[in-house]
């Protein structure tokens, strides 16, 4: 067996092998979880006290934020409660009066299916509904204030002014607790998902009072999950520069200390999904407390900010903001930025990470990059802004790849020169085996002498399939998780980019009048779409550019290669194989070119037909 097949079954075999061991650590997602109901156990505090944010901060606080209720009580209040309508460019729903929540969101502009007649994406949901979500905001009694004279999320709020809440026009919600403190509750949202909420109090009384603000974002039972291991579904949270991740399986594990963090200037925390998210976000610079934990049922992220003394006659307030809805990344990146962004290179230093943002610090992190965020990053930043100019994700794609290989060039340039070479020194391989025999240690030596003396490295034939796996990885992850690529269409038949091939053979790629297999059966894995197909077809050609091993061994896993993937990646998302079936064709052309630039021709359609190309004659030495 000659280098250049040998490299070639290296690499080959280095893919499956990461292939396999993909579908191993992140196997098909499984079945969602049965919805928990949750029970009427109160989430209280854990009866440690809490440390201080700072030296100067109160450090005897021991009260939590008020406890939750039996959620059958709840259903029957909310539905008797009055509400407040939210309707904005992106958002509908209400916020309760009940407790002043907000816990009935939907997203205008996203659907549950490609169906426009689909529902919205219902992103919030009161308590009494499934699966229910909502956020809520209130007051910590500390000193001079009964514990029961402050709102919780029981109590009845009063609108003071405003109707429905639209980016130009906020709300205003009053209680008075009829011992000298009026409590209000103002929001504002702006045209995306981003709610300001303004906590303030009114000391009508003759004494001081302390009292400390919180915000809390509530999930009953663990949600429906996509339960795949290469995303991140559970708790999110910044603090002070650090990204930390907890999944719905290890919140119930963690222990007052491991769920709570003092952050001393900036941070933020909250519940993340697949595409969408609701984040706790205090003001930039400003200390807080960030809790996470899981008590009767119910997920819990809370922000709990600095102690405030509300003199007699006196008022004092405290502000901070919402983020519920589409983890859109030009609208995150925005926001971390706290300013619009203008030009091309602001917008990549942004969209990177790599900014002096004076807005949410780290927010582009609530996206789940991965761990080749470094890859990940910039590949998505550079799909966005080819999609803008096209308008089409799967021509994006297929410009995306021409771009990638226009980059990798010089490296494949070097590698198929060197392929090139190793070819032309074919016959002298052949007599140095010829003279070698069995030993193969003076073969070796033979073979690294004729290399260094014509230049050529056997091993470059690798390096360009090598660097396609952190790059496919890296893709395949910005096509799973980013929201820009659901339901993305191509054309046809592709209309989301984003799942599997939709069409298939058992109905003839739609020309049949019977339903493709359900993705995710194995009758899917088996009767591959269209692109598949043509993902093994493209592998097949471009290793025709090549004679076929004379050891059948290798001969039969060379045959067996492009089929084998086109049955593994059936399953994977169609832009992620539109994209391979691009890499594959241009793969092909640089390859052809490169090696007639260097006088060697592939005979193609001799080695499809399994002949192998003429070698020069040999002198005649007298031996048959």
């Amino acid at each position: 067996m000659d280098d250049q097949n040998r490299n070639l079954i290296l690499a080959t075999a280095l893919s499956m092998l990461v292939i396999l061991v993909w579908f191993l650590l992140f196997p098909p997602p499984e079945e969602p979880p049965a919805p928990q109901t949750a029970d009427s156990t109160a989430i209280s505090d854990t009866g440690t006290a809490e440390p201080s944010l700072s030296p100067a901060a109160d450090p005897a606080l021991t009260e939590a934020p008020a406890e939750v209720g039996a959620p059958t009580t709840e259903a029957a209040a909310l539905e008797d409660a009055p509400r407040v309508a939210i309707d904005t460019p992106s958002l509908e729903g209400s916020i309760t009066l009940y407790g002043g929540r907000i816990d009935d969101l939907a997203l205008k502009n996203y659907r549950e299916t490609l169906d426009p007649a689909s529902p919205l994406v219902r992103h919030l949901t009161p308590v009494g509904e499934a699966n229910a979500y909502y956020a809520l905001h209130g007051w910590i009694a500390l000193s001079g204030a009964d514990p029961e004279a402050v709102p919780d999320d029981s109590t009845i709020w009063q609108i003071e002014s405003g109707e429905t809440l639209t980016p130009d026009a906020p709300v205003t919600l009053r209680w008075d607790n009829g011992a000298g403190l009026i409590f209000r509750k103002s929001f504002a949202v702006d045209e995306n998902f981003m709610f300001t909420v303004t906590q303030s109090v009114e000391n009508t009384s003759a004494a001081d009072v302390a009292l400390r603000p919180y915000g809390q974002v509530r999930r009953h039972g663990e949600p429906d999950t996509i339960g795949f291991f290469i995303l991140h579904e559970g708790v999110v949270r910044m603090s002070d520069g650090t990204l930390e991740e907890i999944d719905y399986d290890d919140v119930p594990d963690l222990s007052a200390e491991d769920g709570r963090v003092d952050v001393e200037t900036n941070g933020w925390i909250g519940f993340t999904d697949k595409y969408w998210m609701t984040t706790l976000i205090p003001e930039p610079g400003s200390e807080f407390r960030s809790v996470a934990r899981f008590a009767g049922g119910i997920y819990l992220t809370e922000a709990v900010y600095p102690p405030l003394n509300v003199a007699a006659g006196q008022s004092v307030s405290a502000e901070s903001q919402l983020f519920a809805g589409a983890k859109e990344w030009e609208t995150i990146r925005n926001y971390e930025a706290g300013r619009e962004i203008g030009s091309l290179g602001e917008s990549f230093a942004y969209g990177l990470g790599f900014s002096d943002a004076t807005g949410i610090e780290g927010f582009i992190d609530s996206i789940d990059w991965g761990w080749f965020f470094f890859l990940t990053k910039p590949i998505f930043w550079l799909l966005h802004n080819i999609n803008a100019g096209i308008g089409n994700m799967g021509w994006s794609i297929i410009v995306l790849t021409l771009i990638i290989k226009a980059m990798l060039l010089p490296l494949a340039y070097r590698s198929y020169v060197s392929m090139a070479k190793m070819k032309e020194l074919q016959p002298e391989m052949e007599k140095l085996k010829e003279r070698a025999g069995d030993d193969r240690q003076a073969l070796q030596q033979g073979m690294m002498e004729l290399y260094k003396k014509n230049k050529v490295n056997p091993a470059s034939g690798c390096l360009p399939i090598l660097l396609q796996i952190p790059i496919f990885f890296s893709l395949y992850k910005v096509i799973f998780v980013t929201l820009e690529l659901r339901h993305a269409p191509w054309f046809g038949p592709f209309q989301d980019l984003a799942t599997p091939d939709p069409t298939s053979i058992i109905n003839f790629f739609g020309l049949l009048p019977w339903a493709a297999p359900v993705p995710g059966s194995i009758m899917s894995l088996v009767f591959i779409g269209i692109l598949p197909i043509l993902l093994g077809v493209s592998m097949w050609l471009q290793q025709k550019l090549n004679p076929a091993p004379t050891d059948p061994t290798q001969k039969m896993i060379f045959a067996w290669l492009p089929w084998v993937f086109m049955f593994m990646l059936g399953g994977f998302a169609s832009g992620l194989v539109l994209y391979w079936i691009a890499n594959n064709v241009i793969t092909f052309i640089q390859q052809y070119a490169i090696m007639r630039s260097q006088g060697y021709k592939p005979d193609i359609l001799g080695n499809i037909r399994g002949g192998e190309e003429k070698k020069p004659d040999k002198p005649s030495d007298g031996k048959k």
